[in-house]
């Protein structure tokens, strides 16, 4: 059995997890899914560890939610660091699906990022989960972009 862990916070302006379980769902409808809601960004990391340690997750998807402000900035980086370091300790992914307050200006902008990074994010860990190490391969390369269009590889 599947096990994935689902991260996301209150101060999120869209809930992108919510968008992200229905495509698990439906590309895995045989895994568990545990979802775990903290304040910020900053506590993400120690509720993905809980998850992949404690709870026995095979993999974690995150949702984090970033500020415009610099100290919002310092914030993610130190999300970044903590998320990567959990990865390299674990041996297993945490896909970090995060959105940025200024990534838009229109309120309507910033949810089409939001939803279709979540989408796509969620998707990236159905092919990992049921594929392995080289489920990606094939779009390595492709210009593949997550909350915007994808722009295509330079020469094909």
């Amino acid at each position: 059995m599947i096990k994935v862990g689902i991260v996301d916070t209150t101060f999120a302006r869209v809930d992108m997890a919510k968008e992200a379980v229905d495509v698990l769902r439906e590309n895995m409808p045989e895994a568990v899914f545990i979802r775990y809601t903290v304040p910020g960004i900053k506590d993400i990391p120690v509720a993905a560890r809980n998850l992949l340690v404690e709870e026995g997750c095979d993999a974690v998807i995150t949702f984090g939610w970033v500020g415009s402000k610099l100290v919002d900035k310092y914030s993610y980086i130190a999300l970044s660091i903590g998320l990567i370091m959990l990865q390299l300790m674990t041996g297993k992914h945490v896909i970090d699906v995060t959105v940025h307050e200024d990534e838009a200006e229109k309120p309507s902008e910033l949810y089409k990022i939001a939803v279709d990074r979540a989408r796509k994010h969620a998707l990236n860990l159905v092919r990992l989960m049921k594929g392995g190490k080289e489920a990606l391969t094939k779009y390595a390369g492709k210009g593949l972009r997550q909350g915007y269009p994808d722009v295509g590889p330079i020469v094909e």
